[in-house]
């Protein structure tokens, strides 16, 4: 009985190691989350640092179909864009875009967000690596092409003194313009839509008239400059910052 005994022990060994070389790896390989889960196909708009200039500004279009276009326009140097268009491929794990006609530049694809990836393809750390994110263009219906009149500045009424121009605003449907009126310079300059009502004001600037009273020009200035975010219900729109008290009101009128 004793010999049967170490056979099968033996056997059993075995087996166990068999079955250990045969057993399936369990796969670490990330499935492809941002191929297929979320909504990549869009705009996506962002100013990254330049060397020589005051930053790029870089327009992304990502298509269904993998083609892309790309506009640069380098701010203090060029007034027009630059557009390159082609197509793009992903990488295996279908977490990056690799556009194929544009250098070879790289983009880690994330919710509403492109992060551009240094030549190696590893994100981009240090002080401006913020700078090297581009945002999704949301659902700018209601809130783009419409005459935004101010009437509340924080929490007080505005009141245009006769002969005076009105404070307003105008967001540009196209290349994300702002046009408006302080209330007694031109103001213009560009916006930036996040995820979440998110809304920032970029490179405004103003004509260089002096009036009389410039009390609403100034604090509607300080607003365009500290707003990071807005609250739009009908023809009222709200212009906020994080959990403060909202900062400025304006109402949607008949564009002039």
């Amino acid at each position: 009985m004793k010999p049967f005994h170490v056979s099968l022990s033996f056997s059993l060994f075995v087996l166990g190691v068999l079955a250990c070389k045969t057993a399936p790896k369990s796969s670490t390989t990330r499935p492809d989350a941002s191929r297929t889960s979320i909504d990549w196909a869009g705009t996506y708009r962002g100013t990254t640092p330049c060397a020589d200039c005051e930053g790029i500004e870089t327009v992304v279009t990502l298509n269904d179909d993998r083609t892309y276009s790309v506009k640069r326009r380098y701010l203090g140097k060029e007034t027009d864009f630059r557009t390159s268009q082609g197509t793009f491929a992903w990488n295996d794990e279908g977490s990056k875009i690799t556009l194929r006609d544009d250098g070879g530049t790289v983009f880690l694809v994330g919710e509403n967000r492109l992060f551009q990836l240094d030549k190696s393809g590893q994100r981009i750390t240090g002080n401006l690596a913020d700078r090297y994110v581009l945002t999704k263009n949301q659902d700018a219906s209601g809130l783009t092409e419409r005459y935004w009149k101010l009437t509340e500045l924080y929490g007080k009424p505005v009141v245009t003194p006769e002969g005076r121009k009105e404070a307003h605003l105008i967001l540009k449907a196209d290349n994300n313009r702002v046009v408006g009126n302080g209330g007694c310079n031109n103001l213009m300059g560009g916006y930036e839509l996040g995820p979440g009502n998110r809304l920032r004001f970029t490179k405004m600037a103003s004509t260089m008239m002096a009036c009389p009273d410039m009390t609403t020009e100034t604090g509607f200035t300080k607003v365009l400059e500290t707003a990071d975010s807005y609250t739009l219900r009908g023809d009222t729109l709200v212009l906020n910052r994080a959990r403060m008290a909202p900062l400025a009101r304006l109402v949607a009128v008949v564009m002039r």
